[in-house]
């Protein structure tokens, strides 16, 4: 089970009513990090708001992150410090619903231009459209705790993963990512209009890059030999929606929840029934469990990454890099042509 350890709301309210006293005490410094060294401060909630970020604010922004290299981002709990610094910031990028002490933060620091990703593109049911076998909509969790029986199925998870029945992992679909990219630019032509031309500019060359990863994903998985594969986390619905793939998880939303008995032995037998090659696991979490049912039916294991942070286990050092590592790793496992 894995315990998220949230700080009790009136603590952080008190950090953050802390971060604003001292702002003020501050003689001629304006609230927001960019009116002390000429940048504007981003805080993104975790890495793949971050690289938006980075990318179209490029020198103009001074960009922090919340979720640290190496951190699962749903395990993620707010420090004093990182509340005060949410105060301290000027422009907020999160994913509601993804990471719950984040969200709790980002409503008590009450920054004007707070941009919530999901706002900005669609979150699809991948459950309603058959693309995440033995799930309900979204992501599983729950629909695998009603096959087994589980009724403290959402205790053991220990959160809620997105809005009810919906997949929040949408930076797997580079066209729903350059939706939020254009967002996240607008927000910064917003809070900096001294730079806006630059932003635009910006906005625009990462957009075009992301039509093209998207055009590589189309070609590279049009022809292949099966379109199943299992992975222990259940964040590829997007990805595998986009372009013609079934996703079959393994524990559902919380990539360290531990599947049942009933359930491994319920992969085994689909992953014979559906000619699967291929067990994946992500580098932020645990290999345990894809690695026990690869044994248990002769399947190989490979990594298939959620891209929720860079460590120097990554296939990959940023966005792109790791896009196209998980591209070639879904070719070999699928038996591209």
């Amino acid at each position: 089970m894995n315990v998220r350890r949230l700080i009790p709301t009136a603590a952080l309210a008190g950090a953050v009513a802390l971060g604003a006293t001292a702002l003020t005490a501050c003689s001629g410094a304006a609230a927001g990090t960019g009116a002390k060294d000429g940048k504007v401060g981003v805080t993104a909630s975790f890495y793949p708001l971050q690289y938006l970020a980075e990318q179209i604010g490029k020198d103009h922004v001074k960009v922090d992150t919340l979720t640290e290299p190496g951190v699962e981002p749903h395990d993620l709990d707010i420090t004093p410090k990182q509340a005060i610094r949410l105060a301290d910031t000027d422009v907020v990028l999160y994913l509601k619903s993804l990471q719950p002490a984040v969200d709790k933060a980002v409503a008590q620091a009450g920054v004007k231009n707070t941009v919530d990703a999901a706002t900005l593109t669609t979150l699809a049911s991948h459950g309603a459209s058959g693309h995440d076998h033995g799930a309900e909509p979204g992501h599983g969790e729950e629909g695998h705790a009603h096959e087994e029986g589980d009724e403290h199925a959402e205790e053991a998870h220990g959160h809620s993963h997105g809005e009810a029945g919906k997949d929040p992992h949408v930076w797997l679909d580079p066209t729903k990512y350059a939706e939020i990219a254009k967002g996240v630019g607008a927000a910064l032509e917003k809070a900096d209009p001294d730079h806006a031309a630059d932003y635009k500019k910006n906005t625009d060359e990462l957009v075009a890059k992301l039509a093209a990863l998207d055009t590589e994903f189309k070609d590279g998985l049009t022809n292949t030999a099966s379109k199943t594969f299992i992975t222990t986390h259940s964040a590829f619905g997007h990805l595998a929606e986009r372009y013609g793939l079934d996703q079959e998880s393994i524990s559902g939303v919380d990539p360290q929840s531990e599947p049942s008995p009933a359930r491994m032995k319920e992969l085994q037998s689909f992953a014979k029934q559906e000619n699967v090659s291929t067990v994946f696991f992500e580098t932020l979490a645990s290999d345990k469990t894809a690695k026990v049912l690869a044994a248990d039916t002769g399947l190989k294991t490979d990594v298939l990454d959620p891209l929720e942070g860079i460590t120097d286990k990554s296939q990959g050092a940023d966005y792109f890099e790791v896009m196209r590592s998980n591209l070639k790793n879904l070719q070999k496992a699928l038996g591209s042509k």
